[in-house]
């Protein structure tokens, strides 16, 4: 009886802390501009890298990266496996700093195949290393098992020498006989590749070397040469990413004027804006909304700079590890990093980058993966939620809250609805969000739909909390339960908590809630289940908003030509759509756009402000 009077105690004390959260909780309302996306990403947007940096890479005193190098990595270990095969589909962007040091070593090119080794005179430190074919036969072994996608960096410093006059500056032609070599192996053995990345860090001043736009877009050419040669067939073509380095105007500007038309697929760039990981601010920059939002300027130039001098080209973020030089010790590994590293991820979708490649997947402090025992750290879990909930359109949001509450939207992924990742960076105070679906597409007016239809589709949440309050815990919960690897090695399962979506979402201090409403009408999400029209329309609206217009907007349900219509529909025959000039506009960034203003031609008893996707399926 005790025992019994104990755990009621418990209850009541947990909820009333519950009602006590949400009266304190400060209301927000985020409203979801649902009728188109604002953005793309590729459907593989979360990326991560393998790195060639041998266990002698040390920094501030310490060697993080142990046996994690692409030349040592144990690529039978269980727990990698595993964490690779959970997202199905995880890209993995296979390079580095020392990539345009590494030689193929393709039937015995090279009398000897040495690994790298420290040396003072060699980039970064280090001599050239060798890539074995035996070793890329175990990697491929590995990408192959897991599903990876793989985007492979080639070396394209060699056959090139140092200027005289400029110490990093390195000239002359790019041999590509080396890497030409390894593209031949490689399709001999049925290896795949999504995409070949061209250099290292050698944009703008460069790191320890650096080309020219002018020399590097050559080369980059001269690469899509054989790339078109090699791989004739161009639905198994590999994509072709670069330059690999730190933004600079004037030099992306050159190379993509360099390369010309559908050359470079993706355009890529590198960022480590919270500054060295020795630097003692890096706990406090990491949870300030000021200072993350500064490098939102870099993000937005070079998709600008992408859609002016290569619109057939996409922005890449082709590694970000926070802070550089192997990250922070103390805070890289943590549930911390998490406040940059998902705020990263939906600052760059909504600035319409396609991929965002996190270093690493292991190796230094920053690594997805712990370096020594491989158990995941708690980004990890974010990066795998993300894949798994995010679809590639990205929707505009807004709020009423705090800076230091973060909000992004995209449509949900493979199912019905819209997702929403909050990251409340205060450490204090409570967040009752609720959304609100915005159908307005001019600012001068007001259109709001509900957010259920007259359902009521249990709302999926994941809360990540970190252990005992601790931030810098590399323990991570989901819905109060830490997130533990199996008996057998395996990624735990990631369950919701089901909540009535009438109510608002209550995000704790310092968390992260992934929200996903099933039941959100979001035009720009519902999936296009028929054919083009006649008349060349092409399929951008939902089936039901378009069986809206296109099979008479101004009859009833029981008029026979509605019937009629009906019949067709049914037959597999599609009328053409009809309505007055401008009821459809083409915004020409996204799927047609419902202007009111222009839309007299309907007489239907039924106002399309009242319209959501349940009752236009009833309506029709």
């Amino acid at each position: 009886m005790g025992m019994m009077r104990v755990i009621v105690c418990c209850v009541l004390l947990s909820l009333f802390a519950q009602v006590i959260n949400i009266v304190n909780a400060e209301n927000v309302e985020v409203r979801v501009k649902s009728v188109k996306p604002i953005a793309k990403t590729d459907d593989n947007f979360v990326c991560a890298t393998l790195d060639w940096w041998p266990s002698t890479k040390c920094d501030y005193g310490q060697c993080p990266w142990q046996q994690a190098g692409l030349l040592n990595l144990d690529l039978e270990n269980k727990i990698l496996q595993n964490a690779i095969k959970a997202f199905k589909s995880l890209r993995l962007r296979v390079g580095g700093s020392l990539e345009d040091q590494v030689l193929y070593n393709v039937g015995n090119t090279f009398k000897r195949c040495p690994k790298f080794k420290r040396y003072n005179g060699g980039l970064f430190g280090f001599t050239h290393g060798c890539l074995s074919m035996d070793r890329w036969d175990q990697l491929n072994q590995l990408f192959k098992q897991t599903g990876a996608i793989i985007t492979f960096g080639l070396n394209v410093l060699y056959g090139k020498q140092k200027d005289k006059n400029d110490k990093t500056l390195w000239i002359g032609e790019w041999n590509a006989k080396n890497s030409r070599d390894l593209m031949n192996y490689t399709i001999s053995r049925g290896y795949k590749i999504d995409s070949y990345e061209l250099g290292n860090e050698l944009c703008g001043g460069g790191i320890a070397a650096r080309l020219t736009a002018e020399q590097y877009g050559k080369d980059m050419i001269k690469l899509k040469k054989i790339v078109q040669e090699l791989y004739p067939n161009p639905s198994t073509q590999p994509k072709l990413v670069g330059p690999a380095g730190f933004y600079d105007e004037k030099w992306f500007k050159t190379f993509l004027q360099v390369t010309g038309p559908n050359v470079v697929d993706g355009v890529s760039h590198h960022i480590y804006n919270l500054g060295a990981g020795v630097d003692k601010n890096l706990i406090h920059r990491i949870q300030d909304p000021f200072f993350l939002s500064r490098v939102a300027k870099t993000y937005s130039e070079v998709s600008k700079i992408i859609e002016e001098f290569g619109p057939w080209s996409g922005a890449w973020v082709g590694e970000a590890g926070g802070a550089y030089n192997s990250g922070g010790k103390d805070v890289s590994h943590t549930f911390a990093n998490g406040f940059w590293y998902l705020d990263q991820l939906g600052m760059t979708s909504t600035l319409n980058h396609k991929v965002y490649c996190r270093q690493t997947l292991i190796g230094g402090n920053y690594g997805l993966l712990n370096t020594t025992t491989f158990i995941p750290n708690p980004d990890y879990y974010g990066a795998l939620l993300w894949h798994r909930l995010m679809g590639s359109n990205v929707l505009s949001v807004n709020h009423n809250g705090s800076p230091y509450l973060r909000v992004y939207s995209h449509c949900s992924r493979n199912k019905p609805g819209v997702t929403l990742l909050i990251i409340n960076m205060s450490n204090s105070t409570f967040s009752s969000v609720s959304a609100v679906n915005d159908m307005n597409l001019y600012t001068s007016s007001s259109m709001e739909v509900s957010n259920n239809g007259g359902a009521k589709v249990l709302r999926e949440e994941y809360h990540l909390t970190a252990k005992d309050g601790n931030i810098q815990s590399d323990v991570v919960l989901l819905n109060g339960t830490p997130l533990r690897l199996t008996n057998s090695d395996d990624i735990p399962e990631l369950k919701p908590k089901f909540v009535d979506p009438t109510s608002p979402i209550l995000v704790a201090p310092q968390s992260f809630v992934f929200a996903t409403l099933r039941d959100f009408n979001a035009p720009a999400c519902l999936a296009c289940d028929r054919p083009p029209l006649k008349n060349g329309v092409p399929c951008l609206f939902s089936g039901s908003f378009l069986r809206l217009f296109s099979w008479g907007i101004g009859h009833s349900r029981n008029s026979s030509k509605g019937k009629k219509k009906r019949k067709k529909r049914k037959k597999g025959k599609w009328p053409i759509f009809k309505s007055s000039p401008g009821a459809l506009e083409d915004s020409g960034t996204g799927p047609f756009s419902f202007n009111p203003s222009m839309s007299s031609s309907y007489t239907g008893s039924t106002s399309f402000h009242e319209l959501t996707h349940s009752s236009l399926i009833n309506f029709l």
